[in-house]
């Protein structure tokens, strides 16, 4: 008896511990997402007479191809929303190797440019990092949770030191109600979890009751009807 309730609980155990982990899961993998917010090529190297297909692509990841970007010259900007965005994500502050390229039908690709892309680049308030190769393109690119993934990693790597009073900016603001968000977020899931786990073991408990309480009474009843004669025997007789 002891063994099967220690089965049955090892269930609304299991339960607990993995409401517990997904309502903090999404904090502690949520990803940085890069996006697109302009471009402008200086030139193509496709030899025959069509237009380019320009593509954005990390080593080991698959390519993501802008459909929009056809003529040099002309700047595109996007909104973030489009189909083929995002463009990458950062799951830490590790840099990727990355690069614009251009398909080319006879050769091999032709490299617009390859480099390291960073967390680290998105140093400004709004989020945006500028990045550009003479005669080849230039780019812009949107992470706003960059910024607040390097300022933390930047402030967890420094020494304590004596606080300095800064004057309150819109983009410290934006942070802390981010966090505030995000804690408050946190809090509800887990709470909520806790709960509907909390029911279903007490569900699972009055059940196992209710099954425990019916066997001992049928065992009662057979008890009772050999006392009385009133059983199987009596009736043969």
């Amino acid at each position: 008896m002891t063994r099967r309730r220690f089965k049955h609980r090892i269930p609304c155990v299991l339960l607990l511990l993995c409401s517990i982990l997904l309502s903090y899961f999404p904090v502690l993998i949520s990803a940085a997402v890069v996006t697109l917010d302009s471009i402008e090529i200086s030139r193509t190297h496709e030899w025959l007479p069509s237009q380019p297909t320009i593509y954005f692509q990390c080593k080991g990841a698959s390519r993501t191809v802008l459909p929009d970007v056809k003529e040099k010259h002309v700047l595109y900007t996007f909104k973030g929303e489009e189909s083929w965005q995002p463009l990458t994500e950062f799951r830490d502050i590790k840099c990727k190797r990355c690069g614009f390229y251009e398909k080319d039908t006879i050769k091999t690709d032709h490299v617009f440019d390859e480099w390291e892309f960073c967390p680290s680049d998105f140093t400004r308030a709004d989020g945006k990092y500028l990045h550009f190769k003479d005669e080849e393109f230039n780019a812009t690119f949107l992470c706003p949770e960059c910024v607040t993934r390097v300022t933390v990693s930047d402030q967890s790597s420094k020494p304590i030191s004596k606080p300095v009073s800064e004057p309150t900016t819109d983009s410290n603001r934006m942070h802390w109600i981010i966090i505030v968000v995000i804690s408050v977020s946190v809090s509800v899931v887990f709470i909520i979890s806790f709960v509907i786990t909390y029911k279903y073991c007490q569900k699972r408990k009055r059940q196992q009751e209710q099954a425990r309480f019916l066997r001992l009474f049928e065992e009662g009843d057979d008890d009772l009807e050999d006392e009385l004669g009133i059983g199987p025997l009596s009736h043969s007789i």
